[in-house]
C-alpha cells in the first residue's frame, strides 16, 4: 500500500501538480496574498514523501556506507526548512530532486523482449526412429543416443550427429554463416539449425539444457542478469557529500548562533545540479542519436560506450550486406566466359542451393538466354547434374567432381585456391570428364566499411573481427577494410569467451546482426545491433541499435558519447563550483534559505541548458 502511494506520488502527473503549486506559493507569496495554507505544503508532501520513503528505504535495504545518499541528504534539507518555516525551500529542494529522478527513468527504460524471441526458436518436437518407424514426439522426450529423421525445411531438435544421408544445413542462427553448410555422415549438427535440402538421420548426443541452442539461450539470459541499473553519480558521491554538509552546516550554527545559516547550508548543498546534470545531458545525445538513426536504449550504454576502445565487428550483416552475388566467371580452355554463364546458369536453373540461385539471378540480370534443362538431377550438399542444350554438366563441388570421375589440373586447382584465400564460395562446372571453368560467388562488403574503419581507428579505437565465418573468407574481408586482429570459426560461446577477454584491458563494444551475435551483444560492456537488417533478437539484445545499415554512425555514435561523457564531467564540476560558492555565502549569512533555493535553481538550470545543448551540436 505504502509502495502504490509512493509511486503514484512519484510519477510525473503528480510533480507537475508540486510543481504548480511550488510556484504559486512563490508568487503569492511576493504579493503578499493570504491564503489559510502556504501552497508549497502541498508540494513538500507530493515530492517530499518519495524522497522521505527513498532515503528509509536505502538505509533499511543498502550495504555500508550506500546507506548514505543524496535522497538522504536532501530530506535532511528539507526536514530542517520546514522545521524553520522556509516552505518553499523545502519544497523546491524536494521538486528539483523529483525532475531528477523521473528524467533519468525515461533514459533507462529499456525493453527486455530478446530473451522471449530467443526462446521462441526452441525446437518443440522430433521424429524419432523407433523399429523402423517415424514417430513424433516432443523435444523433452529425446533422450541422447536416439536415432531421428529430420526431413527437409525441418528444424534439428537436439545437437546431433548424422548417421546417414547428405544434405546442407543453414547454421545462421549458431554461426552467422551466410551459406548453408554441406553435411553428411559423421558431421555434427546443431539444435535450432534448419535442414534444407536431403533427408537426413542423426544420432542424438545432446539434449535438454546441454543443446547448444539451450546454451545460447541461457547465456543471454546470465548476461541480462549482470547488467546493472546506472547508479546516479550524485549518489556515488553522497557518502562523503552527506558528512561534509551536516558538518558544514552543524558549524555554521555553533560559530554564529543562527541555525538559518545552518538550514541554509543544508540547502544549498543538495546536489539537485549534479542529479540533473547526467540524466539531461544523456536524454539530449539520445534525441539527437535518435534523429541520426541511432536508437539508445539507456544512458549507461551512452555513457560506458564513451569509454569504450575496443569494437568488435561480426562480419556477415554487418560488414557485408549478407548476400552472396557472382564476383568472377572463369573459363578454362577454349570456354569463353558468356557461354560459361549461360550453361551453368541454365544448369542451376531448376536448383533450390543458395550458390545455384545466385549464379542463376546474376546470369538473368546479364540479360543470359538460359537454355531449356532436359534432366536435372541434384545430390544434397554437393552438386547436380543437368543435361541442357546437348551439353551434359556437372556443377558442384571438388568432391561431387571427383566422386564423378573429374579430376583437376594444375591450372584449375590454382585458381580454386585463390578464391578460396579470397574468401569466395566456388562452383566448379564440368563436361565430357574436363572442367570448363569456375564461377566464383562472394559475400558483398559495404561500401563505407573501411572509411569507418579508418574513422574508428583515427580516434584511437581498435578493431577486431570476431566472426563464425572461416578463417580465409574473415581474413580476406578484414585486410579490405583495415582490421588486423581477426578471430574466425567461432561459435556464439567462443564469441563471448573472446569478449571477455578482451574486456581485461577496457571496455569493449560489440556490433552485430544476427541471433548468433546475442550473447556476445549482451556480454560486451556496450553492444550495438545493425536494425534495419538485423534479426529482432540481436537488436533486443543490443542496447544500442542502428536503424538504418550505415556503418558511418558507428563514428559517430563514438563521438557523440565522448562528448556526452565530457559534458556530464564539466556539468558536475561547475554545479560542485556554484555549490562551494553558495556554501561560502550561507556561511557568512549573504543567503538565507529562500534566496539560497534560488541561486541553487538557478544553478541547476544553467547546469542542465549546458547538458542540452548536446542535442544541436555537430558531430559529422
Amino acid at each position: 500500500m505504502i509502495k502504490k502511494i509512493n509511486d503514484f506520488l512519484a510519477g510525473l502527473p503528480m510533480t507537475i501538480v508540486g510543481g504548480v503549486f511550488l510556484i504559486a506559493g512563490f508568487v503569492l507569496g511576493k504579493t503578499g496574498t493570504k491564503l489559510p495554507f502556504d501552497p508549497a505544503w502541498v508540494t513538500v508532501i507530493i515530492c517530499g514523501i518519495p524522497l522521505l520513503y527513498l532515503s528509509v528505504w536505502r538505509i533499511i535495504h543498502n550495504k555500508g556506507i550506500s546507506k548514505i545518499s543524496s535522497a538522504l541528504l536532501i530530506t535532511v534539507a528539507m526536514i530542517a526548512a520546514v522545521c524553520i518555516g522556509d516552505l518553499f525551500a523545502a519544497g523546491e529542494v524536494a521538486f528539483i530532486m523529483e525532475i531528477g529522478a523521473i528524467l533519468e527513468d525515461m533514459t533507462t527504460e529499456r525493453a527486455k523482449k530478446g530473451l522471449k524471441k530467443l526462446i521462441s526458436l526452441t525446437p518443440t518436437q522430433g521424429r524419432l526412429l523407433r523399429d523402423g518407424k517415424e514417430v513424433m514426439i516432443s523435444a523433452e522426450e529425446i533422450k541422447a543416443g536416439d536415432i531421428l529423421r529430420v526431413l527437409p525445411g525441418e528444424t534439428i531438435p537436439v545437437d546431433g550427429e548424422i548417421t546417414d544421408g547428405e544434405t546442407s544445413v543453414d547454421q545462421s542462427i549458431m554461426t552467422g554463416e551466410s551459406l548453408p553448410v554441406d553435411k553428411s555422415a559423421g558431421d555434427s549438427v546443431f539444435c535450432g539449425t534448419i535442414n534444407r535440402f536431403g533427408a537426413v538421420d542423426m544420432r542424438a548426443t545432446k539434449v535438454g539444457e546441454d543443446s547448444s541452442l539451450k546454451k545460447l539461450i541461457k547465456m543471454v539470459e546470465d548476461a541480462e542478469n549482470k547488467q546493472a541499473p546506472t547508479q546516479r553519480i550524485a549518489d556515488k558521491w553522497a557518502s562523503w557529500l552527506v558528512p561534509i554538509a551536516l558538518l558544514i552546516a552543524i558549524l555554521a550554527y555553533v560559530i554564529t548562533g543562527d541555525i538559518v545559516r545552518g538550514v541554509t547550508v543544508m540547502v544549498v548543498f543538495c546536489p539537485c545540479a549534479l542529479v540533473l546534470s547526467t540524466p539531461t545531458a544523456i536524454m539530449a545525445a539520445i534525441g539527437q542519436a535518435t534523429k541520426h538513426g541511432v536508437i539508445i536504449k539507456s544512458g549507461e550504454a551512452l555513457e560506458i560506450m564513451g569509454k569504450v576502445d575496443t569494437i568488435a565487428f561480426d562480419k556477415t550483416g554487418t560488414l557485408t550486406y549478407g548476400k552472396l552475388e557472382v564476383s568472377e566467371v572463369a573459363p578454362f580452355g577454349e570456354m569463353d566466359g558468356d557461354t560459361l554463364l549461360e550453361l551453368t546458369a541454365s544448369a542451376e536453373a531448376k536448383s533450390e542451393h543458395p550458390l545455384g540461385k545466385a549464379i542463376t539471378s546474376f546470369a538473368k540480370s546479364k540479360n543470359t538466354e538460359l537454355l531449356d534443362c532436359d534432366v536435372f538431377r541434384m545430390t544434397a550438399g554437393k552438386g547436380i547434374y543437368a543435361e541442357v542444350g546437348g551439353h551434359r554438366l556437372y556443377c558442384g563441388n571438388e568432391k561431387y567432381l571427383a566422386e564423378n570421375g573429374i579430376t583437376l589440373t594444375d591450372e584449375v586447382s590454382e585458381k580454386a585456391a585463390q578464391f578460396r584465400n579470397e574468401g569466395k564460395a566456388s562452383v566448379l562446372a564440368a563436361e565430357n570428364g574436363s572442367i570448363i571453368g569456375i564461377i566464383a560467388l562472394s559475400d558483398v562488403l559495404r561500401p563505407e566499411a573501411k572509411e569507418m574503419v579508418g574513422k574508428l581507428s583515427a580516434l584511437g579505437t581498435k578493431t577486431v573481427l570476431l566472426t563464425g565465418d572461416h578463417k580465409k573468407t574473415a581474413e580476406y574481408f578484414a585486410a579490405k577494410v583495415g582490421i588486423s586482429e581477426v578471430r574466425a570459426d567461432l561459435l556464439p560461446e567462443e564469441k563471448v569467451a573472446n569478449i571477455t577477454a578482451l574486456e581485461k584491458s577496457g571496455a569493449v563494444c560489440m556490433i552485430g546482426d544476427g541471433v548468433n551475435d546475442a550473447p556476445a551483444l549482451k556480454t560486451a560492456s556496450v553492444g550495438v545491433a545493425m536494425g534495419s537488417i538485423g534479426s529482432d533478437i540481436a537488436v533486443d539484445s543490443a542496447d544500442i541499435a542502428l536503424t538504418t545499415d550505415d556503418l558511418s554512425r558507428i563514428p559517430y555514435l563514438k563521438r557523440l558519447s565522448v562528448a556526452t561523457r565530457n559534458t556530464i564531467k564539466t556539468a558536475i564540476t561547475i554545479s560542485m563550483c556554484i555549490n562551494f560558492v553558495a556554501v561560502t555565502l550561507s556561511v557568512l549569512g549573504v543567503l538565507n534559505p529562500t534566496t539560497g533555493a534560488l541561486v541553487h535553481n538557478a544553478g541547476s538550470c544553467f547546469v542542465v541548458l549546458i547538458a542540452a545543448l548536446l542535442y544541436d551540436r555537430k558531430f559529422e
